[in-house]
């Protein structure tokens, strides 16, 4: 209470100091707005717009402190004389602009003004409407002229003089740097106003034009113009930021430029390394948003035209497809020993090529249904490409070797004429598998095939859906595709193996009429295992050596052909009836030399021994073992069983047999094991 009573003044004081300092300032504030509203309204009358521009915003911020006044009749009648000084400039700017550059006519010779400059400088601080209008107006008469020279009938008007258009407006943009480039202030971008409301009339004369003229569009116009257009658009992302297209105007430009860019330049940059690439190819790609702030301002209007394009790219991809035909018909396959032999066709680049041409040509006009109809056509001659040029050239298979007999297959000389098909088709066949291949590009080999500067088929793909709009991502999709050149190349597969198989028949066929009970001793190898291998080591080498570049393909055609011969050769063994002990002994030596090539096949001729696969080995492995297992005979504890029911169905047996007959002449323990003690030697020997 005591404390209360002796501060009791002191709070006072402080009160009536803070009313006397604030009713002082607001008589400083009042003592200013009313010397300012005076001054500004004599500026006005004077055009004294430089220094009207600088008071005008100090009165409206001095202004804002008397909001709370505004009851007051003095007051308000000081904020209706700022608003009534505002209005009068805004009108006596717009007719000084006027007056200067009028609507119709010619420019005042006296050409742009210290006032008017100043003028733009008073518009900043003004109602936004006002600087709008200025802007409009300079623009609408700076571009007057355009209007005049490039009507919709005259003859410059037409696309194949589409470049004058371009070459006008620089000189026009030349021009306003010279003349007014100061009168303006730099944030309302009036060069970059002036370029875009150019690229907007433009876009509507020449939809204009177009449909009027439509049936005068043809492919290499239509084109001549896109190019031209596209280049012009690259032209103003160099120069210009884009701020005006979507901010509003007057908006300060960004401190720092966006960086420079060009529509034809295509974005081939190295993608992000480490985790962060991984991480990307798990996630679904997404189209790029285009570098270029003024893609398609003007371009836009050729798209309802794009069909001319779009049907032309059918006519002559139909052409590239009959030339591939009649080129390979004219130089024939490619022939074996040559660079030529199994590499890649060179059609196949070729197409790629045109396909990437096309994409980056339509893309720079449109993302949207146009690149679909594209797709659909890539899509179309992709197969026709698998069909004409690919499966249509492989090698006809025939199954008809009747006329042979199986002495003459066993023959060396004739024996190497028994495979189907010569060098050059087996090399053609090759070669046709690797451009399937390289089409395809499924393996990390061909991602570094020697011609991976190209395209295939699932980059084609990643690049469709990388330049279409998002929505239509879902409707390209090339699997089709990708499996017709799957199925080229297990045909060429199956081929080589049909050929190399169909090769070692004759030799099977005797194997299974050789008199095998007749058999006296163990000796080489058989006449027609010298035959298979003989067969074997004309073909694998040259197929291996055609499909280097595809080894999976190779390694694949080897257990192909494995898994059809085993258990052919299976098959013929059970065929070879009757047959002595001594008879199975020189099968288990072929079995055991057919084994032994078997395992070498993919590296057989080859100066470069590569261990096979272990895949292929174990299938070789598990094969012929089973092939030794039946030459071996049952199991000791199956042998009773199955002797005793052999018995029953054979004669009496004469006296002084031992009463046990089998398939096979039951020897001693001692003849076995000295047969057995050959049979090991004679192998030793030959490996």
């Amino acid at each position: 209470a005591q404390v209360k009573e002796i501060t009791r003044d002191i709070k006072q004081l402080d009160h009536g100091k803070r009313h006397l300092t604030t009713s002082i300032t607001t008589l400083n504030h009042l003592h200013m707005l009313a010397g300012g509203v005076d001054s500004l309204e004599a500026m006005t009358r004077k055009r004294q717009y430089g220094e009207v521009a600088n008071l005008l915003q100090g009165v409206v911020n001095v202004l804002e402190h008397f909001h709370k006044y505004m009851g007051i009749p003095q007051i308000r009648q000081l904020s209706e004389r700022v608003k009534a000084a505002q209005s009068e400039l805004g009108t006596q700017i717009l007719a000084d602009f006027e007056e200067s550059f009028p609507a119709q006519g010619s420019k005042r010779p006296g050409g742009p003004s210290n006032v008017l400059r100043d003028a733009c400088l008073v518009a900043n601080v003004l109602d936004p409407r006002i600087k709008q209008e200025i802007i409009k107006k300079f623009i609408r008469q700076h571009l007057s002229e355009y209007l005049v020279l490039f009507q919709e009938n005259q003859d410059v008007a037409w696309l194949d003089k589409i470049d004058r258009r371009y070459a006008w407006i620089k000189r026009q943009l030349v021009d306003y740097d010279e003349k007014y480039g100061r009168m303006f202030p730099e944030e309302w971008c009036m060069t970059e106003r002036i370029a875009v409301e150019f690229c907007h009339i433009t876009r509507v004369e020449l939809a204009k034009v177009m449909r009027t003229r439509a049936k005068e569009i043809e492919v290499k116009l239509l084109l001549f113009a896109i190019q031209r257009t596209t280049n012009f658009e690259g032209l103003l992302a160099k120069r210009f930021t884009g701020c005006t297209l979507t901010d509003t105007p007057g908006q300060k430009r960004p401190e720092s430029p966006l960086e420079t860019t060009n529509p034809f330049l295509e974005d081939e940059a190295g993608e992000d390394a480490g985790t962060d690439k991984d991480q990307d190819l798990a996630k679904p790609r997404k189209p790029k948003a285009p570098d270029n702030p003024f893609h398609g301002i003007v371009s836009k209007c050729f798209e309802p035209h794009l069909y001319v394009y779009i049907e032309s790219q059918d006519k002559n991809l139909g052409e590239l497809i009959d030339r591939f035909v009649a080129d390979f018909r004219a130089q024939g396959p490619p022939k074996a020993g040559t660079e030529e032999g199994g590499a890649v066709l060179p059609s196949c680049a070729d197409l790629f090529v045109y396909y990437k041409k096309c994409m980056v040509q339509c893309s720079q006009l449109s993302t949207g249904e146009p690149m679909i109809a594209l797709t659909t056509i890539f899509q179309k001659f992709l197969r026709e490409y698998a069909w004409k040029i690919l499966s249509g050239n492989l090698p006809k298979s025939s199954s008809n070797s009747g006329g042979l007999t199986i002495s003459s297959l066993l023959k060396e000389k004739e024996g190497s004429e028994a495979a189907k098909f010569t060098m050059d088709e087996l090399c053609l066949i090759c070669s046709i598998l690797s451009t399937a291949e390289y089409c395809l590009a499924t393996t990390q080999q061909a991602c570094t095939h020697k011609l991976s500067t190209q395209m295939h088929i699932p980059e084609l793909e990643e690049k469709l859906k990388e330049k279409v709009d998002k929505l239509l991502m879902e409707r390209i999709n090339l699997t089709g595709e990708m499996d017709t050149f799957s199925t080229v190349i297990s045909n060429s597969i199956q081929l080589l193996v049909q050929d190399l198989d169909a090769a070692c028949d004759p030799a099977l066929t005797a194997m299974s009429k050789m008199p095998w009970q007749s058999v006296e001793h163990v000796g080489d190898q058989s006449p027609y295992v010298t035959s298979i291998i003989m067969h074997i080591k004309q073909n694998v080498p040259i197929i291996r050596d055609n499909l280097a570049s595809t080894r999976k393909y190779f390694t694949q055609f080897c257990i192909k052909f494995t898994n059809s011969f085993i258990p052919k050769f299976i098959n013929h063994l059970f065929r070879c009836k009757p047959i002595s002990m001594v008879g199975a002994e020189q099968l288990l030596l072929d079995t055991h030399s057919l084994k032994t090539v078997l395992l070498d096949l993919p590296s057989i001729g080859s100066q470069v021994l590569r261990k096979a696969p272990a895949s292929y080995t174990k299938i070789v492995v598990k094969g012929m073992t089973r092939a030794e297992m039946i030459l071996k005979g049952l199991k000791r504890s199956e042998q009773s069983s199955m002797l005793e029911l052999f018995r029953q169905r054979l004669p009496t047996p004469p006296s002084g047999a031992d009463g046990g007959s089998s398939l096979f002449s039951t020897p001693t323990p001692e003849q076995e094991s000295s047969r057995i003690r050959r049979l090991e030697k004679l192998i030793k020997k030959r490996l």
